[in-house]
């Protein structure tokens, strides 16, 4: 369930997002550009999903992450795939140069 809730692209920006501390979910909104009823769904399975925990404040709700270690595994898999990126774009560099 928490690995289908993180295969939304605006999902997983808004738990990156999360990462630096809670957010409101008006600052949510304006980070993925979608309408109100679009980032309340997607919140609600991230919320399911137990990724992430709501709080209300007088009329704003803040989200913020509820899994303490998906900020480490975001770090570690995205160091992964940066490295990944980069030893292709060297193969390919060589690859180059031999033509």
């Amino acid at each position: 369930k928490i690995f289908k809730a993180l295969g939304h692209p605006s999902r997983l920006l808004m738990v990156q997002a999360l990462r630096d501390g809670e957010k409101c979910v008006c600052d949510l909104q304006a980070l993925i550009g979608a309408d109100m009823s679009t980032v309340s769904r997607h919140l609600a399975v991230l919320r399911e999903a137990g990724v992430v925990r709501s709080e209300k404040r007088g009329t704003n709700i803040y989200y913020a992450l509820a899994l303490s270690c998906l900020a480490t595994f975001l770090q570690c898999t995205g160091t992964l795939i940066a490295e990944r990126i980069r030893q292709k774009s060297a193969l390919l560099g060589n690859d180059q140069d031999a033509t």
